[in-house]
């Protein structure tokens, strides 16, 4: 596995990448679809690779730790087999929805005991277990256990959060390095930097991270609530410490204008359940702005979803008729939806690599924001 940064704009840390793995080639920057238990919601993995194009989706080991459970991946041979996707995936760790799990969790140096959301049975999560489950998923790219602190978040509280998340890292590296994978191909660990919304931290935890020397570098515990130019703010430290050579994930990130600032500060990866979850809630994302299908403004337009955008699902349908599958609660609405939803962002992404490699990015981000993140 393999990261080649190829060209950084002139006029922002933007650049673009490719990131070799073997079970395809990741360009950057990249939005990667969330597949949350396996599946990105509504789409079909036919989908995701003729219409979306996606280079990578997301798996979540606690929900496929839960559920259908680590020893039917093994038999299947992992989750690339299980569901049928032969590209990249990417396994979040579980600490996000550790972290949501407020009422229902302990968490300790050993690591996290939670009561599942299906039937309420307890379970605990260490660093090493979570290196171990995430090996037997089967994902490319695996995330270091660590602890997401909320927003606002008490100083001494992220500190202590923030050197867990350390010792965690320590562990997870230990397990991940004394074992192998299942199934015959590489895996690699990316470690998670945290601090909350403190520049001391942030910039402490960069350079524990940095130190690390790993193939790839996330950033965790933002878009949690934090005002936006604060989410910038903590992005633009990280980053400036970050090895170049080496991707940087920003985690959960977010809507179209998020994530073309947050490239222009030199992050690489993105993920988020905005497109699909927003879809499915009938907003969607187009090139001429956001739309609410549901209102009643679009009842009679026969015009395409977003004929600019391109892709058999955006140009073929009307937004009369996805108004009508709406309102009618026909599943393919939100089939639909996602689809378009996922295809602007990639779209958007796919944009923001051939600008910067135009030389162009700073402007063209400039001009289109004020279109794409207007309300129609």
């Amino acid at each position: 596995m393999k990261f080649t940064l190829q060209k950084t704009d002139t006029k922002s840390n933007a650049r673009t990448g490719e990131l070799v793995t073997d079970h395809g080639t990741i360009r950057t920057p990249i939005f990667m679809p969330v597949g949350t238990a396996g599946t990105v919601k509504a789409v079909h993995q036919r989908e995701l690779k003729e219409d979306i194009n996606a280079d990578i989706i997301l798996g979540n080991t606690y929900h496929l730790y839960l559920r259908p459970g680590i020893e039917l991946l093994k038999q299947a041979g992992g989750l690339h087999r299980f569901n049928g996707w032969d590209r990249p995936i990417l396994t979040d760790s579980g600490g996000y929805q550790v972290y949501s799990l407020t009422n229902m969790r302990k968490i300790k140096e050993k690591g996290v005991t939670f009561q599942s959301h299906i039937d309420g049975s307890r379970h605990t999560f260490s660093p090493e277990s979570v290196m171990d489950i995430q090996r037997a998923i089967g994902a490319d790219i695996i995330m270091a256990f660590d602890e997401c602190t909320p927003y606002p978040c008490d100083y001494e509280y992220a500190k202590q959060s923030m050197h867990l998340t350390h010792r965690w890292l320590e562990r997870c590296i230990e397990r991940f390095d004394s074992t192998e994978g299942h199934y015959g191909y590489e895996q690699a660990l990316f470690p998670i930097v945290q601090g909350s919304t403190y520049r001391d931290l942030r910039q402490q935890s960069a350079e524990f991270v940095a130190k690390q020397n790993r193939l790839g570098n996330a950033i965790g515990g933002l878009a949690v609530g934090e005002p936006a130019e604060m989410m910038y703010e903590m992005t633009d430290l990280v980053c400036n410490i970050l090895p170049a050579h080496q991707p940087r994930y920003l985690m959960g990130v977010g809507t179209p204008a998020n994530i073309l600032e947050s490239i222009a500060l030199g992050v690489d990866m993105f993920d988020c359940v905005m497109p699909t979850r927003n879809a499915r809630n009938g907003m969607l994302f187009t090139t001429q702005g956001i739309i609410n299908i549901r209102n009643e403004k679009w009842k009679n337009d026969l015009s395409p979803i977003d004929e600019t955008l391109g892709g058999y699902v955006s140009t073929f349908y009307s937004k009369a008729y996805l108004r009508h599958l709406i309102h009618a609660k026909e599943m393919l609405g939100p089939q639909i939806a996602s689809v378009h939803n996922l295809t602007f962002y990639l779209w958007l992404t796919r944009q923001a690599r051939e600008q910067i490699e135009r030389g162009s990015f700073a402007n063209w981000k400039n001009q289109i924001l004020p279109t794409i993140m207007q309300r129609l």
